[in-house]
């Protein structure tokens, strides 16, 4: 078996198994396959630009495997200048040996990412997927617990504006790192978004963003507006300030006009949990977000004062 690029005449193969895959969720309960629906982006980031990398698993001169990974880059150039990538799918044929196809593909987009400058690999899985043993068994560990939140019909409890509610501007991008790290356990902070320019390097950009300011930046919601009949997206950061998680998805609702929409927040966002929770939003699914790093950091030994005689 050779795992090589993928080239423009591999697409009409990679599509047919990813819609295998697809085709798979028909035997999954429903809150997977809708999950499966609103999360696949394939066919958006299917033509090789700069911020993908794909790969695909040639047995035979046939086509049983891909795997595919994106990074948003700091620089005009990847992936020179990309410190993370996101796998997005990693999908094998039916009538090929999934345990041994998928470790050779993530094994080698680890090994080129890595040769390409790349610090860190994340990927996000249902806690129950079949995907996570081989991800585990190749150097990924879990870092945080995420749960998927929908609604079909979500009803706002308030039409009250938050206090010190407005539209984030331009300059605003420090205050809301700032925010991330105060609701953002040290442990997941310091792998995902150290310093500013990572945070900004793999934050997405919802359509409509709004914070509170109240002295200082305490809650932030950002709602992207969906077509074709998918959800909308709502995101949320907040502290745990009495009534401020409430105030938050109402304001988001509103935005959204109460259409179907979807939300993931992590184990730490309880109360944001809770305030979707009160508004019609139930949990689809809880899912794993797991890193590999592909670089091994030393720390630079420590220098003592040394006393000087003579």
């Amino acid at each position: 078996m050779k795992i090589r690029n993928a080239s423009l005449l591999d697409f009409s193969r990679i599509e047919q198994i990813h819609r295998e895959a697809e085709a798979r969720f028909s035997t999954v309960t429903p809150p997977a396959r809708l999950w499966a629906l609103v999360s696949q982006t394939l066919s958006a980031l299917l033509p090789l630009s700069q911020e993908t990398l794909l790969y695909v698993a040639e047995d035979g001169g046939r086509v049983v495997g891909f795997v595919q990974a994106w990074g948003k880059p700091l620089a005009l150039r990847l992936p020179a200048k990309a410190t993370a990538l996101q796998i997005l799918n990693l999908c094998v044929a039916n009538d090929a040996d999934e345990r041994e196809v998928a470790p050779r593909l993530v094994e080698h987009l680890c090994e080129q990412a890595g040769r390409n400058g790349v610090n860190r690999l994340f990927v996000r899985l249902p806690l129950d997927d079949e995907l996570l043993p081989i991800f585990r068994v190749e150097g990924f560990r879990q870092y945080a617990t995420e749960s998927v939140l929908y609604a079909e019909k979500p009803k706002p409890r308030s039409t009250t504006v938050a206090f010190g509610l407005r539209p984030v501007r331009g300059k605003d991008g420090h205050l809301l790192y700032q925010l991330y790290r105060k609701v953002t356990p040290l442990g997941v902070a310091q792998l995902e978004a150290p310093t500013y320019k990572d945070w900004r390097a793999m934050r997405p950009d919802p359509g409509h963003q709004e914070l509170v300011d109240r002295v200082e930046v305490v809650g932030w919601l950002g709602v992207e507006r969906s077509s074709q009949g998918r959800p909308h997206t709502l995101a949320f950061m907040a502290l745990p300030e009495d009534g401020l998680a409430g105030e938050l998805a109402d304001r988001a609702l509103a935005v959204s006009e109460a259409g179907p929409a979807w939300s993931s927040l992590r184990h730490y966002d309880s109360h944001m949990i809770d305030a979707l929770r009160g508004r019609g939003f139930t949990v689809l699914l809880t899912q794993a977000l797991l890193v590999r790093e592909l670089v091994v950091r030393v720390p630079l030994p420590e220098k003592g004062l040394v006393p000087s005689f003579g």
